[in-house]
């Protein structure tokens, strides 16, 4: 073989070579995908997000891991989610406080940090009630005992929550608005601490999605009073809806996921494919069951759609509380 002939394969040797690499670059998913819960260990993020990651491991082929980015009621995850380079390895796991942040900046007069303009939906998971809970050092045991005591005594009640405009703040707000009382409000970073406040009487009230309470709710140490549902829910049977007693208030907890806007649609089309299978898996159902959560999943198109109608409601709250410093 003469020089000229040993440089052009060598040449078309290395060229081949080069291609390699590149393919498997574009094979999705080539390494681990981080799925960022923006609010602390124990709340509904948190407690759907982990089964949820452990099914879609097997599926996907690839590590799947939750990076916790709590801060400002889940406004912190949020930007970095919104930041992160739209390649599909950083997702958001959110709930639906991320349609009203950026309405609270309008009203403050500030400049958004995101909109929902930033994310795409890519599927809803689940979707349960809003539950009115007391702690186990009150005496109330109905949603009237607790009001009338809340109307002789403003301000004595202290409620806790995920953080201002937050997903437990948004109900609650509007239950005392529904119910001519005020409380105080102690605001937390997240459902875990919000949780956590009230089992140590740091708050005496907290508006919660059942998953995250039903632990506490079934050992006694918090009781349920009313649900924030348009019916009773499955796992709190005897426990009547708000709209039962007279106040027209409802409000719902979802927890979806998110890619940041310009992601693929080939790569969203792998992850939408591999959460459907992991969210009508048995073992995910089970898990969400047991934490008193119900699987309501929902694909691009249909979270897409029940999203731009959720958040005309989440909006109107927001608006309808106004002004809020603490």
């Amino acid at each position: 073989m003469d020089r000229r002939h040993f440089v052009a394969g060598s040449a078309a040797a290395a060229a081949t070579l080069g291609l390699r690499p590149a393919f498997a670059q574009d094979a999705y998913p080539s390494h681990a995908i981080t799925f960022i819960n923006p609010f602390p260990p124990g709340g509904a993020a948190d407690v759907v997000g982990r089964p949820l990651v452990a099914m879609l491991e097997p599926i996907l082929k690839q590590p799947c891991v939750i990076e916790t980015k709590a801060g400002a009621a889940g406004q912190v995850g949020g930007q970095v989610a919104a930041t992160a380079k739209p390649d599909g390895y950083t997702l958001l796991i959110h709930i639906v406080s991320i349609s009203g942040f950026a309405e609270v900046d309008k009203l403050f007069g500030r400049q958004p940090k995101f909109t929902r303009a930033d994310f795409i939906p890519i599927a809803r998971l689940t979707s349960g009630p809003m539950v009115l809970l007391v702690n186990d050092q009150t005496p109330y045991k109905t949603v009237k005992e607790l009001v009338d005591d809340a109307k002789k005594n403003p301000d004595k009640l202290i409620f806790s929550s995920s953080g201002l405009y937050g997903a437990l703040h948004l109900p609650t707000a509007l239950f005392m608005k529904a119910a001519g009382i005020q409380m105080k409000h102690l605001p937390t970073n997240g459902g875990g601490p919000a949780l956590t406040a009230i089992l140590g009487n740091n708050s005496q009230v907290l508006v919660s999605s059942i998953a995250a309470a039903s632990g506490q709710i079934k050992a006694g140490k918090l009781r349920a009073l009313g649900c924030f549902s348009p019916t009773r829910a499955a796992s709190l049977p005897n426990v009547p809806t708000l709209k039962e007693l007279g106040y027209n208030v409802e409000f719902s907890l979802w927890v979806g996921v998110f890619a940041p806007k310009g992601t693929p649609a080939p790569v969203l089309k792998t992850l939408g494919d591999a959460i459907k299978q992991a969210a009508n898996a048995d073992q995910f159902k089970t898990a969400i069951n047991n934490i008193g959560d119900e699987v309501a999943y929902l694909d691009q198109a249909g979270f897409a759609k029940f999203w731009d109608e959720d958040a005309k409601r989440v909006e109107a709250a927001v608006q309808a509380i106004g002004r809020v410093q603490g």
